[in-house]
Order: C-alpha cells, then sequence, then structure tokens
C-alpha cells in the first residue's frame, strides 16, 4: 500500500512539476507568436491594391476597335502602272522589240467622300500612265488624277461609281497631341487592310533639312506600301496620310511620317476650286532660338522663330514686322522652329488673316497680318525670280514676264554673265508659254515635259530677247 502511494505521490508531483514547466517556458514563448501573426496582417493590403490597379489599367487601356472599323473600308489599295525605257535584251534586238516595260508600284490611299474623290501621296501615283483603285470589298476602278503638289506630296484622285462610298473626313490635326495612340491602315507588301499601332512621337518634323516640311511623326509600323493611307486617332479620325519612314534597309525600324490633316484637306480643297495649290506666305527670313543663338543674339529667350529679315512688299513687311523681332506664336499655335511657322501656314491661304504674338525689346504684342500669295519663286539654271511692278515691265517694253531677282545657280551664272542676263531682267516664256507672274512659273515647270529641252526667253538690259535651251 505504501508503495502504491508513493507511485501516486510521485506521478502527481511530476505532473505538477511538469504543468509549471510548460507555463513558465512553453507558453511564454508562444505570446510572441501570436503578436507577430497580428502584425503581418496588413501585408494582404499590397496585394488588394494591385487588384485595383490592374483593373484601373485595363478600364483606360486603348481600344482600336471601333477607329479600325471606321477606316478599314474607306482605305483602299493603289496601283500605278507606268511605261518606262528598259535596258535593251538580245530577245528585243532579235525579235525587234521596243524595250519599254510596263512597271507596277503599289500604296494606298484614302476615301474623303462618298462621290469616289481619294487623296493619296504625289510619289504613289507619279509619272502613272494608268491608276486602278482596289476597295476592301475586292472591287477594282479606273481612277482619273484629278491634280498633285509635289510640295507637300499629296495628290487627289477621283473614281467613278453607282453607290455612295464609305469615306473618312478629314479630322484636326492641330488637336494632335504628342503620345496619343494612332493608327495607320493601308496596304504594305500588298497586304490589303492591315492596321497597325503606335503613339505620336513628335509633331512639325522635318525631314528636308530646308524646313519645307512639317510631318506627324509616330511609332506606327509602316512600310512600303502604305504611302497614301490613314492615320487616325482612336476616335477613327483622319488626322493625317502616311508618307514615309526612317529606314536604312527600306523597310520599317522605327519611324513613320504622316502629312498632317490640315494640310492635306487645304492642299486637296485648292486642287478642288483652283487646280493648282494657293499659298499665302508671311514674308520673314530667319531662324529657330537655342541657347547658342540667343547667346550670340543677346537675348534670353531660347524659343521661337528668330526674324533676321523681312521680304519686300509682304504681309510680315506692311505689317510692321521688323528684323530682330522674335515670333512666339501664330493663332496661339506655340513656334519653337521654323517648321512649325511653315506647317501652320500651308493651311492658310492668300488673303487669310494670322495674329502673330512677338517678342520685341522684351514687350510682347500681337500683330494682325495679312498672308498673301508668294512674289517669289525658284527658277532652275537662274535662281530666284520675282513679279514684277508694271513700271519694271514698262522699262523692258514688254507687259507680261517675271524679274530675275537673284541668280544662283553657280553652275550657270559664269553662262549667264557671258550672254549678258543679268538681275533685274525680264523672263518672259518658258518653253513658249508667256508669263504673268511667278505662279506662272510654278505651274510651267511642273507641268512641261522632261524629254524637252528647258527653252527660257529673256529680255536683257539691251533691249535684245533671246531663247536660251538648256537639257
Amino acid at each position: 500500500m505504501k508503495k502504491i502511494l508513493t507511485l501516486v505521490c510521485v506521478s502527481a508531483l511530476g505532473g505538477l512539476l511538469t504543468l509549471s514547466g510548460y507555463k513558465l517556458f512553453v507558453e511564454k514563448n508562444n505570446n510572441p507568436l501570436i503578436v507577430e501573426q497580428a502584425s503581418e496582417a496588413p501585408l494582404f493590403v499590397p496585394t488588394a491594391n494591385y487588384m485595383n490597379t490592374r483593373n484601373t489599367t485595363s478600364v483606360i487601356a486603348p481600344n482600336f476597335v471601333e477607329a479600325a472599323e471606321k477606316s478599314l473600308d474607306a482605305v483602299v489599295h493603289v496601283k500605278n502602272t507606268s511605261i518606262v525605257n528598259a535596258p535593251m535584251t538580245m530577245q528585243d534586238l532579235f525579235f525587234g522589240r521596243n524595250s519599254q516595260r510596263a512597271q507596277v508600284g503599289t500604296g494606298s490611299g484614302v476615301i474623303i467622300s462618298p462621290t469616289g474623290y481619294i487623296v493619296t501621296n504625289n510619289h504613289v501615283i507619279n509619272n502613272a500612265d494608268k491608276i486602278s483603285i482596289t476597295l476592301n470589298n475586292n472591287k477594282a476602278y479606273i481612277a482619273e488624277l484629278i491634280g498633285t503638289d509635289e510640295a507637300t506630296d499629296i495628290a487627289l484622285l477621283k473614281i467613278e461609281t453607282d453607290d455612295d462610298l464609305p469615306f473618312m473626313a478629314f479630322g484636326d490635326s492641330d488637336n494632335a497631341k504628342i503620345g496619343e495612340w494612332v493608327l495607320a491602315v493601308g496596304n504594305p507588301f500588298n497586304l490589303n487592310s492591315t492596321v497597325t499601332a503606335g503613339i505620336i512621337s513628335a509633331k512639325a518634323r522635318d525631314l528636308s533639312g530646308q524646313n519645307s516640311q512639317s510631318f506627324i511623326q509616330t511609332d506606327a509600323a509602316v512600310n512600303p506600301g502604305n504611302s497614301g493611307g490613314a492615320l487616325v486617332n482612336t476616335n477613327g479620325d483622319l488626322i493625317g496620310i502616311n508618307t514615309a519612314i526612317s529606314s536604312r534597309t527600306g523597310s520599317y525600324i522605327g519611324y513613320s511620317f504622316a502629312v498632317p490633316s490640315n494640310i492635306a484637306r487645304k492642299i486637296v480643297n485648292d486642287i478642288m476650286e483652283y487646280g493648282n495649290v494657293q499659298n499665302g506666305i508671311l514674308g520673314v527670313v530667319g531662324g529657330a532660338l537655342n541657347s547658342e543663338t540667343a547667346e550670340k543674339l543677346g537675348t534670353e529667350t531660347t524659343q521661337g522663330f528668330y526674324v533676321s529679315d523681312v521680304q519686300e512688299e509682304t504681309g510680315a513687311a506692311k505689317a510692321g514686322i521688323k528684323s530682330g523681332d522674335i515670333i512666339r506664336k501664330v493663332d496661339g499655335v506655340d513656334i519653337n522652329k521654323f517648321s512649325d511657322l511653315t506647317g501652320y501656314l500651308k493651311t492658310k491661304s492668300p488673303d487669310d488673316v494670322v495674329n502673330v504674338t512677338l517678342l520685341r525689346g522684351g514687350d510682347e504684342e500681337v500683330i494682325p497680318v495679312t498672308l498673301l500669295k508668294p512674289s517669289i519663286t525658284t527658277l532652275p539654271t537662274v535662281g530666284f525670280v520675282k513679279n514684277p511692278t508694271d513700271k519694271e515691265l514698262k522699262a523692258y517694253n514688254t507687259t507680261y514676264g517675271v524679274k530675275i531677282h537673284k541668280l544662283t545657280d553657280e553652275n550657270y551664272i559664269p553662262y549667264w554673265n557671258s550672254n549678258n542676263v543679268k538681275e533685274g531682267d525680264v523672263i518672259t516664256k518658258i518653253n513658249g508659254k508667256k508669263l504673268y507672274s511667278v505662279d506662272d512659273v510654278q505651274t510651267t515647270m511642273k507641268t512641261r515635259n522632261l524629254n524637252e529641252p528647258l527653252q527660257i526667253e529673256v529680255i536683257n538690259n539691251e533691249g535684245e530677247k533671246v531663247v536660251y535651251n538648256f537639257r
């Protein structure tokens, strides 16, 4: 009995010691774990935030379906067939065949009216003997060339159909923003109805180095065959005509360029109304400002167009713009480089009034300027020619002609000097066509047959009328 009681007591004592040890050591060590788990609970919050962010992104992600649907049927395939002189082959000699061959080029175009007017690039249809149009529904038509403008690389075509055609109206390219999503729609590599996406990378981009261009630059994939196709925003608005790519290989490697819709629309309207482009000029000469030029000119302004000279008898001269003025805006459009200025003015016509914001002596002024027709143009082999006054024509005993303003073609200056032709003399005809203004010079040079020699009739300062031939 004593042994049993002893065993029970020992067991009870062991249990007591075990319980005390548990309370003292094990349970005490478990308390920090409970607190730590509670403190980690907020780690679940970032997961919830990530989900919210992802959902928000999916809502604002651009959707191109509607824009593509609006534009696909209005973009056409353009095929240019021209006759070229190919190298003579042995078969040609043996069979007495002509070496001329048909050469086919392809591009794109955009229908801009239900009656069949189509805008494309001039280089797509240049020298074409036949232009065919294929719609997105595979119907084909022969197109008539209405007119072209080589300077902006825009051409207008017309096809005749019994039914109204799907078309795109011109949007406002001035409202396009850098970083905005756009679609390029066209027929690259003869792959009809191709849509690619990108963003607007820059505006008023000049590729010529002569400040004569003002492209919208994008990173949408554009390849040979896309020329003349549509550049549209996510609303499906036509904001440009795809024209060129920057490439070392001939194919797309990163950047493409489009003629802004506001320029294209103005060119098309002029061709339809006048048969040629009516340009309105401001009449200033100069360049864009930067830190280096600003320091040389002694101004703190590094943005704007510095006026170094004002052409006589132009809107700028008549409005009082002076050498040394800095043009900052035109009609509220920021002017940071010459292509900003020329790009905006290409959307305007003669007799339009623009409000020019300029800095003069540190003060800002707004001057209204009436744009005028160009009074000066260039003529190959000669240089600059300008519209003469009636008094100047009378001095040369003629009622028509243009005045040689400046001989600039260095290859021909010795030739003109040796033939007693000087600045101030009057050119009366080109290839037999009378000249009444510089507009006639431009039209004659655009329409002349390049296979014929260039004939220039001049009245020199001694009253002699001589015809000069150039090949």
